[in-house]
């Protein structure tokens, strides 16, 4: 079935199904996140509290949690169920492009316009390791087995 989700003011940059397909997590340039319920297209909740637009949306691997990152140069973990913000991941100097957890759901990357990416413990918020050496904003990362990282060309 195809399904129109209207209910962001700004361009959607990011969405992501949960690990059931039960909800659409999307982020957007309005500074807001949207969680979504696939079945009947209705928005269960808005995340505010971002101070600028959301470049990225993700879901924990049990789904427990979510995950934004927004060019304010943070990222914010939230319950899926409350839609409270749980942690706010500070310590980039640019703004984020991209936020994944661990394939365990125990760590988080950031990836930002700082030509870095940081690794996260997603339960302290502690800043694990510092990735560093890129020469251009860093757009992704992914875990599997290794991480790995991409920049702009």
């Amino acid at each position: 079935r195809v399904r129109n989700w209207d209910g962001h003011s700004g361009p959607v940059n990011s969405a992501v199904f949960s690990p059931d397909g039960a909800m659409l997590f999307t982020a957007s340039s309005d500074c807001t996140a949207k969680l979504w319920s696939t079945d009947t297209g209705e928005c269960l909740r808005t995340l505010v509290g971002h101070g600028d637009g959301v470049n990225s949306a993700a879901f924990s691997p049990n789904g427990a949690l979510l995950l934004t990152a927004s060019s304010d140069g943070t990222a914010k973990s939230w319950d899926a169920k409350s839609g409270e913000c749980v942690r706010t991941f500070d310590g980039h100097r640019a703004f984020l492009l991209f936020a994944a957890f661990s394939p365990d759901g125990t760590l988080l990357c950031t990836a930002s316009g700082d030509f870095m990416a940081k690794l996260w413990s997603a339960e302290s918020g502690d800043c694990a390791r510092t990735l560093q050496g890129h020469t251009d904003a860093v757009t992704s990362a992914s875990f599997s087995p290794l991480l790995l990282t991409s920049e702009l060309m």
